[in-house]
């Protein structure tokens, strides 16, 4: 796979493009400050151009893409594009898996899903509970398995409040997260 930047095949609007550019600043910064290898940080950096790269695709070509996932539409990007992802030449498992699964969470993740998973939910454009948010981004880098499960128990509270059924996925990774 080529280095980090938005794919040729992405479908992706200004508003949207804003938002992964805001999700691979706040990557990078945590990759620099973890000190992390210039090959993992183009892993984390490849898989935040990916997650939302069909974010504003039609839903009949995601489907297309992805025709195992029944799930609701706004969740269906993710599989999309790591197929689409796989198909053009990505084979980093790690990398497909967080995009495959970012907005769901995953318990067989490794640190690029983990770091994704953050970063996509953290980064400053989101208009809810900046403050809180900007917080558990400076936290990251010192403790990123305690803000990731606080990024989690966040995403699952707002799930059972709005009465959506939890995925699967989404309950097992949760577990997976409480029970380590």
């Amino acid at each position: 796979m080529s280095a980090p930047g938005l794919p040729p095949w992405a479908e992706v609007g200004q508003k949207r493009l804003a938002h992964i550019q805001r999700v691979a600043e706040l990557a990078s910064r945590w990759a620099e400050q973890l000190h992390l290898s210039a090959h993992e940080r183009d892993r984390w950096l490849r898989a935040v151009w990916l997650h939302d790269a069909l974010r504003d695709a039609e839903e009949s070509d995601l489907r297309w893409l992805a025709p195992e996932f029944d799930g609701p539409a706004d969740l269906i990007h993710g599989p999309a594009a790591a197929r689409r992802a796989a198909q053009e030449g990505e084979s980093d498992l790690g990398v497909l898996a967080a995009v495959r699964w970012h907005s769901l969470g995953s318990p067989e993740w490794d640190a690029v899903g983990r770091a994704l998973y953050c970063a996509d939910f953290l980064e400053p454009g989101r208009t809810h509970d900046p403050e809180g948010r900007a917080a558990l981004a400076a936290r990251f880098p010192e403790d990123p398995e305690d803000v990731l499960r606080e990024v989690a128990r966040l995403r699952v509270s707002w799930l059972v409040r709005s009465g959506w059924p939890i995925p699967e996925i989404t309950w097992r990774f949760w577990n997976h997260l409480v029970g380590t």
